[in-house]
């Protein structure tokens, strides 16, 4: 993997009003606490952090979901038992975030203007 470069993994869940997202650790450890249980969610989730799209798909910006967010949708506003419920009912999705290109990108533009 390049320097920089990240892989985010997270589980999206398509609610009735909206989309939900968690983020992984990583895969394996996801998979690994889907055959057991026993396996602390602080070793599965990369944060105990909800996030919603609002209505804008899994590609969307994410924002912290409200407690009223989770309320409507899962009947509960606790987080772990929200978390497990996305966990349980969600799809697994891999992101890739390459480097940034903002510091290359001044330097060639500074480059071109002082010739």
């Amino acid at each position: 993997m390049a320097r920089g470069e990240t892989t985010q993994t997270k589980v999206h869940f398509k609610g009735s009003n909206d989309d939900f997202v968690v983020f992984l650790e990583s895969e394996e450890q996801y998979n690994k606490w889907q055959k057991d249980r026993s396996i602390p969610l602080a070793q599965v989730v990369s944060a105990f952090k909800i996030f919603t799209t609002n209505r804008q798909g899994a590609q969307g910006p994410y924002m912290g979901a409200s407690q009223a967010d989770l309320e409507n949708e899962f009947g509960t506003h606790v987080d772990d038992d929200v978390i497990i419920q996305i966990l349980e009912k969600g799809n697994i999705q891999q992101s890739q975030f390459p480097e940034r290109q903002g510091h290359k990108n001044e330097a060639q533009h500074e480059r071109v203007m002082n010739h």
